[in-house]
């Protein structure tokens, strides 16, 4: 999707700006997702797991860009990408079509400065543009800042998934469910 950028300054007092991902940003995307999925197993992937070409990506990115029902944000820091945060439909028929999920993911050398916060907000006021009326996510229940964070903005827990996720030192970790109903 196509939206304006914005810029915000951030606790440290650095700007930063929140600008739709291009194709343009393949490349450094590409490192951006192993190097988070390194700092953090509360992402969906190990960096072993990421083989998306560099094809792959910018094709990715264009349909993202291009597509009036899909968000993915980008915020920019001193020119690097510090996060990203991806707002999708859940399905596009009827019964479906009022819901949309969202991931966010920052390096974290930008945790706590009001990255996520904006991503979410501005994310959150985009959504309700399209004409969505619940946004939705998954978090691990052992990931006490994500949870934090999405209840300060609104998200509330609705169920869990047991056993959802298996890391690779072999213990089980249960998935939350939340969601923010955007017509509040």
């Amino acid at each position: 999707m196509k939206f304006q950028e914005r810029i915000i300054t951030l606790k440290d007092g650095r700007t930063c700006v929140l600008r739709p991902a291009t194709p343009d940003d393949a490349p450094e995307m590409l490192v951006w997702l192993k190097k988070t999925a390194e700092e953090t197993e509360f992402l969906l992937r190990y960096p072993d797991e990421e083989k998306i070409t560099l094809e792959e990506e910018v094709e990715i990115l264009r349909k993202k860009y291009e597509d009036p029902y899909a968000i993915f944000m980008l915020a920019v820091v001193d020119g690097k990408i510090a996060g990203n945060c991806g707002v999708a439909g859940i399905g596009y028929k009827r019964k479906f079509r009022h819901r949309c999920s969202m991931g966010i993911a920052l390096y974290k050398e930008f945790w706590g400065l009001g990255i996520g916060t904006a991503l979410i907000e501005y994310q959150t006021e985009l959504a309700k543009q399209i004409g969505w009326r619940q946004l939705e996510l998954e978090v691990v229940a052992d990931n006490v800042r994500a949870r934090a964070l999405y209840k300060k903005r609104g998200f509330v827990e609705t169920g869990r998934h047991p056993d959802a996720m298996l890391f690779d030192d072999g213990t089980f970790h249960d998935e939350i469910l939340m969601y923010k109903l955007l017509n509040e």
